[in-house]
């Protein structure tokens, strides 16, 4: 390894080694299924926004949504961030304080499958059943795209063969995951938001410097057809403008559905100690949310400039994603801050990446051990028995994920919207409607949450590559079927018992 290889691998080193320690602390303070999975419902204000937001967000945000924007300019990585924006928001504002107290009400509530089942009083536990088998077919695999890119992204850093390299990340993002359970993940990723905030300034600001200046990146960008406009795209190939016509801005916008129905933001809502401190909890992610997207973007269009004044090689392709990872690069040969600061870009990138990872593997994990296991099979186990079963479920998940991710070619970012799809539209209307519509009963809910997961894959497979005005992305059809379905459905079959209605109302 060169000098600057070693000093980026050092502060990466302290990171990684940081998370563990958090990890180590945290497992003193987790005594029960309770704590584990949703932190005794302890956290804080900040540390609930930025946890949520971060996990969210994952590699994505410093990876894919820059190279989007170099490649094509900003209407497809703009509308994108707007629709994400919107149902962010949305999702705080009205979502977030009637879960925190209804899931508290109902059960006491520690997973969105336990939430549902209560909520409708399902005693045969159908739904719990069906959500968490959901949860697991979504969530293995997008957690082994988590592992394959950290395995990438140390690979491509440090000439660490692939396999070994993806092995030693998922080893520590287990270790603290199954360590200290959901206030260790929750802490992890509020100092990872802050890392990836800082990665995201450094970025930005050398790379306009390198650039030559925000008037030469506005002047090169300004010279591409299409590139600056959000009713056109970029052809890089032809040098053309090519429209980016209406149904395509809502089939993008419609990526903020997806919040609705996504287990581990939805985890934190349920997890905040005080329901009167989200107001500033929704504020302050909501603000970070759009600043960070529209320095994402921003950052695509300085890196073009990057390369066309010669301080970047030209990136093709898939391989744009490696924008910041390239600039970081780059900044590490001017000194030795340099290299530090190219160590914490970098170490940004991890963070994005693990902070969805764990987050992931403790909603599924929480699906098998304490929805499948307990309450479906009614295995009756000690609190102890609990405690082993839900840390030995997170290592055999990721297990299992590491055996997905084990080829390098494997995809990191192409599950990712089918996985979002998956869960926007078999949780977010049936989570809608169970906030919002009193009169939905739980075979509404059950058939919502099929046919919405059904025709994510319908959509998918069988009716958009007809191409077209048929081209949706398929959360949006998927989201509208579910919602049909658990109108239609609960409205012909028996309303829900008293019981129900009285505590509803009192919510």
């Amino acid at each position: 390894m060169t000098g600057t290889t070693v000093g980026i691998f050092i502060v990466i080193l302290v990171y990684l080694l940081g998370m563990i320690g958090i990890g180590i602390w945290f497992s003193k303070k987790t005594n029960d299924v309770n704590d584990f999975y949703l932190g005794g419902r302890k956290l804080g204000p900040l540390v609930t926004a930025m946890s949520a937001e971060a996990s969210d967000m994952s590699s994505w945000l410093l990876m894919g949504l820059p190279g989007v924007a170099y490649l094509t300019g900003i209407a497809d990585a703009g509308w994108t961030a707007i629709g994400l924006a919107i149902g962010t928001y949305l999702n705080w504002l009205i979502v977030a304080k009637r879960l925190r107290r209804y899931s508290a009400v109902a059960g006491n509530a520690i997973t969105v499958p336990d939430f549902f089942s209560n909520r409708f009083r399902d005693k045969s536990h159908t739904l719990l059943g069906i959500s968490a088998i959901i949860i697991v077919i979504f969530f293995i695999p997008y957690t082994a795209s988590g592992f394959a890119a950290c395995g990438k992204l140390f690979s491509s850093l440090f000439g660490i063969s692939y396999l070994p390299a993806m092995i030693i990340s998922a080893i520590v993002i287990v270790g603290y995951t199954a360590l200290g359970g959901f206030l260790a993940a929750s802490t992890t990723d509020f100092i990872q938001s802050i890392v990836m905030t800082i990665a995201l300034i450094i970025v930005v600001c050398f790379g306009v410097s390198t650039a030559g200046g925000l008037d030469a990146v506005m002047a090169n960008a300004s010279a591409l057809p299409g590139y600056l406009s959000l009713t056109h795209i970029h052809d890089a190939a032809n040098n053309t403008a090519n429209n980016y016509g209406f149904i395509s801005i809502v089939s993008t916008i419609a990526w903020g559905l997806g919040y609705f129905g996504m287990p581990h933001i939805l985890l934190r809502f349920m997890a905040i100690e005080d329901e009167r401190k989200l107001t500033l909890s929704r504020r302050v992610a909501s603000i970070w949310v759009v600043i960070s997207m529209a320095v994402a973007v921003f950052i695509g269009i300085v890196g073009y400039s990057m390369t066309k004044n010669g301080a970047l090689e030209v990136l093709e392709g898939s391989n744009s994603e490696t924008l910041i990872i390239k600039t970081a690069q780059l900044l590490s040969q001017h000194s030795t801050i340099a290299v530090l600061l190219a160590g914490v870009i970098l170490a940004g990138i991890l963070a994005s990446t693990m902070s969805t990872a764990d987050s992931q593997l403790l909603a599924a994990s929480s699906s098998i051990s304490e929805n499948i296991l307990k309450e479906v099979l009614h295995l009756d186990m000690s609190q102890k028995a609990k405690m082993l079963s839900a840390r030995l479920t997170v290592i055999i998940i990721a297990v299992i994920g590491v055996i997905i991710a084990r080829d390098p070619n494997s995809s990191v970012f192409g599950i990712v919207s089918f996985a979002w799809a998956g869960f926007g539209a078999s949780f977010g209307p049936v989570m809608l409607f169970s906030l919002f519509w009193r009169r939905t009963n739980r075979f509404g809910a059950l058939a919502g949450m099929i046919s919405g997961g059904a025709m994510v894959f319908i959509w998918k497979y069988l009716v958009r590559p007809i191409g077209g005005a048929w081209n949706v992305y398929e959360l949006l059809p998927a989201f509208l079927v579910a919602c049909v379905f658990i109108i239609v459905v609960s409205l012909l079959t028996e309303a829900p018992d008293e019981e129900i209605l009285k505590e509803f109302d009192s919510i």
